[in-house]
């Protein structure tokens, strides 16, 4: 008897791209091929449980969620069906693909705790700092002021994910991105408004979905969205070069979504360009830049405060006054450490500064990608 066929990555049917599939979102996950999305973001009912409509102190009404599409006969209810989402979710993502649910108190740590028990592996839990949170009106509790995204990998033995950690420091201005983020709620002229109304109770901004896209996806992903809503992931992904399959069940939001699409322009490839990790990036060889003329035999390096002094060798190692060996070896010799970065503790001296080496090798790997 034959044995049927492991479905992998490699063999399995692509997912349809750049569309919205109206319906029900479980049953729409089902109909997807096995491990065809790079990564997902839902943004799933919150579940609010309101039982009292809200007012301002000029009693005014607050617009909040009363949508049938938020409301669940119980707390088992919703479980059961964040679980079954969940599940359906977690088939159609690759084994190196990663998940990102929002949530307020309502819901967040009942998803989170569901998530853990069918496998993903939390990465992160997000916390987004609204800098213009609505205000508690009753002045009966702290003003809400966040919510909460999780990041997780679809199994703790995932030996892979993308994560874009240059890319997001640098759009940090060279600091490590940390996991608070302050980003305004979706207002002005972003929010859809439909004669005056809001499109969508719920729509998140743009900015939001940009990080989340930019720093866990990379151009030509596919990412899905269970909970399409007005298709601010849609708009997102298509804009950053990805490709997007939104599901949902509302046919008011799927024709909000396709217009607001419909305006949107993907960026260039010159554009798209970000920080890469110097892991994707060619390697180059201290004895490229030798080759290159950019650094001749018998110059000196120094260390920083120029501690030490190397030459270099025709062959692109250097030569200390009791060893020879790589830039990196030299480097741990002479500061009597288990390793170092050769290309960042060595410098060459140019009008009596000290320059670091790494940035002749940035200069050609600049030259090899033109």
């Amino acid at each position: 008897m034959t044995k049927p066929k492991k479905t992998t990555e490699k063999t399995a049917k692509k997912a349809p791209r750049d569309t919205i599939l109206m319906g029900d979102c479980i049953e729409a996950m089902n109909t997807l091929p096995e491990k065809s999305v790079d990564a997902i973001f839902a943004d799933p009912p919150y579940n609010l449980q309101l039982k009292d409509g809200l007012s301002r102190p000029d009693q005014s009404k607050v617009d909040a969620v009363t949508d049938d599409w938020d409301k669940f006969d119980s707390f088992q209810a919703y479980d059961d069906f964040t679980r079954r989402w969940l599940t359906a979710a977690r088939r159609v993502l690759k084994d190196t693909g990663t998940l990102w649910v929002i949530g307020s108190y309502h819901n967040i740590f009942r998803v989170g705790a569901t998530l853990q028990d069918i496998g993903y592996w939390v990465l992160n839990d997000i916390i987004w700092r609204k800098s213009n949170p609505m205000p508690n009106f009753r002045g009966t509790r702290f003003t809400n002021a966040h919510e909460t995204l999780i990041w997780a990998a679809k199994s703790a033995d995932q030996k892979s994910y993308t994560f874009n950690y240059h890319a997001m420091k640098a759009m940090n201005e060279d600091i490590q991105m940390r996991s608070d983020w302050l980003i305004p709620i979706c207002s002005g002229n972003e929010r859809i408004r439909i004669n005056g109304e809001k499109g969508h109770a719920t729509q998140k901004p743009e900015a939001l979905l940009y990080r989340v896209i930019m720093s866990s996806t990379k151009p030509g992903d596919v990412i899905l969205d269970p909970f399409f809503g007005s298709g601010t992931s849609g708009a997102v992904a298509k804009q950053l070069g990805r490709h997007y399959i939104g599901i949902e069940r509302e046919e008011r939001y799927v024709k909000i979504a396709r217009e607001r699409l419909k305006q949107v322009s993907p960026l260039s490839e010159e554009e798209l360009a970000f920080t890469p990790s110097p892991k994707d990036q060619p390697r180059i060889p201290f004895g490229t830049i030798i080759e290159r003329g950019l650094i001749t035999p018998g110059a000196r390096l120094f260390a920083p405060q120029r501690r030490h002094v190397a030459k270099v060798r025709s062959d692109g190692t250097l030569v200390c006054s009791d060893r020879s060996g790589s830039i990196h070896q030299i480097g741990a010799h002479v500061q009597g450490a288990p390793a170092c970065n050769g290309w960042t503790y060595w410098h060459f001296e140019e009008k009596g500064a000290l320059i670091p080496i790494d940035l002749l090798r940035q200069q050609v790997r600049a030259e090899m990608q033109l």
